[in-house]
């Protein structure tokens, strides 16, 4: 028989690999006509309608009143780490290859670092600070600065974006953990995500023929809804119900290494479905970037927790897990 670690790995790379698999559809429907907002926007609004009716059913009323005590740190959750982070990210790679796009919003733990420093004044390991270094080489050489600015601005500054909406989430989850679980948190903040979203992506003005339509991603040919219920069904409601269960079989640590694997699944898929390939310079950066955040994620573990807004409840007093769910699939 499998060892719970074992199943719980196991549900972790699943849940990285289908998160990674959001990409390269997301960019098929934006190169159709949608726009970034609208695609995340479709995203988010189809997991909340997947979502909340599994918190009714196996949740009930104590889900109910779990959202209901923590809501402010929920909607916080909401406008960052799911609006926020996947709305940056499509930007992102809208401009960028998937792979590059992800490699910036997974520099997150870098914020974190850098938050707990100099905004909370937390006094932090000397590994914090050398993960930081780290990465931020990482990204000079993505950028390629010493021959100017070899990548889309834009593109750059969204994806910084996302890695600061990822920052806010890792800091979110330890005020959550313990007072909604991790079903309850995504359903929530998919709602809150998608009404926001619905104010910024117009939503009034999709092009929903692109649904019905058949549609380019790469070289091949597939009609839009297709890619849509994977971008909803798969690359949002499966991985993350996957990395619940991940959660809930693996250490904080083990769990957050398991996740940089989204990053070369992203890359992967990206190759296969769009043909995209980065260049050395993107590669190497882009390693050393996940290395630097790998290293600063690590050592936010360390550290005393910081307080963020309170909920309407006292916390339960649970140790914090930044690496809990990744938002990106974000």
């Amino acid at each position: 028989m499998y060892s719970t670690k074992s199943v719980g790995l196991g549900f972790a790379i699943f849940s990285a690999i289908t998160f990674g698999g959001s990409g390269p559809f997301a960019k098929a429907l934006i190169g159709a006509g949608f726009s970034p907002e609208q695609a995340a926007w479709l995203r988010i609004l189809g997991a909340a309608a997947l979502l909340v009716p599994l918190v009714l059913v196996f949740r009930g009323r104590a889900g109910l009143r779990a959202a209901r005590a923590s809501w402010k740190a929920l909607v916080l959750y909401g406008l960052t780490g799911i609006a926020g982070c996947q709305t940056l990210f499509f930007v992102a790679a809208s401009r960028l290859p998937v792979g590059v796009a992800l490699m910036l919003e997974f520099s997150g733990p870098v914020l974190v670092v850098a938050w707990l420093k100099f905004g909370q004044k937390v006094a932090v390991p000397r590994s914090a600070a050398v993960g930081v270094s780290i990465a931020v080489v990482g990204l000079a050489t993505v950028a390629e600065i010493w021959s100017g600015l070899q990548i889309d601005p834009i593109g750059l500054l969204a994806g910084l974006g996302a890695a600061a909406c990822q920052a806010t989430y890792f800091i979110l989850i330890d005020k959550l953990t313990g007072a909604a679980d991790p079903l309850v948190m995504t359903a929530a903040g998919s709602v809150v995500g998608a009404v926001v979203l619905t104010f910024i992506a117009a939503p009034w003005g999709t092009p929903w023929h692109v649904l019905v339509d058949t549609i380019a991603i790469g070289h091949r040919h597939a009609p839009g809804w297709v890619m849509a219920t994977w971008l909803i069904v798969v690359s949002t409601v499966v991985a993350y119900l996957a990395g619940a269960a991940a959660v809930q079989r693996l250490s904080a640590p083990i769990a957050g290494a398991v996740a940089y694997v989204e990053v070369v699944a992203a890359c992967i898929f990206a190759l296969i479905l769009l043909g995209e390939t980065l260049r050395t310079n993107q590669i190497i950066g882009g390693v050393i970037v996940l290395a630097g955040a790998f290293v600063a994620q690590s050592s936010v573990g360390k550290v005393a927790s910081p307080e963020i807004p309170d909920s309407d409840t006292p916390d339960s007093g649970a140790t914090p897990r930044p690496a809990d769910l990744d938002p990106a699939g974000i």
